[in-house]
């Protein structure tokens, strides 16, 4: 009887600018990068780099990435809602919040 053994391999990085020794091209295009990140003046670029072997469709990938960033969104909604409650309380409760400020 034959064993099958199914294989497969991910790697996933996201860089925010160039790191190392690169070359001329990839160093021009994180100068673009951030060129339009100034003249946006919000946001911030990323560089996804992944391999996925059994490849898989790019509509695939797409659709992980925006499930990733759905999260990253809710997470992000999450800080700025406890963000908000703590600067309420240490407004409205200033007293419970002394020790903080002092060294």
């Amino acid at each position: 009887m034959r064993v099958y053994k199914p294989e497969w391999q991910c790697t996933f990085s996201v860089s925010e600018g160039f790191e190392g020794k690169t070359g001329w091209r990839e160093r021009l295009a994180w100068f673009i990068r951030s060129l339009a990140d100034k003249l946006d003046g919000s946001g911030r670029t990323i560089k996804i780099d992944y391999e996925v072997t059994p490849t898989v469709s790019r509509d695939d990938v797409d659709t992980c990435l925006g499930k990733g960033f759905a999260v990253t969104q809710s997470l992000l909604t999450q800080l700025a809602h406890q963000a908000a409650c703590e600067n309420v309380m240490r407004e409205a409760k200033a007293e419970l919040f002394e020790e903080d400020s002092q060294p």
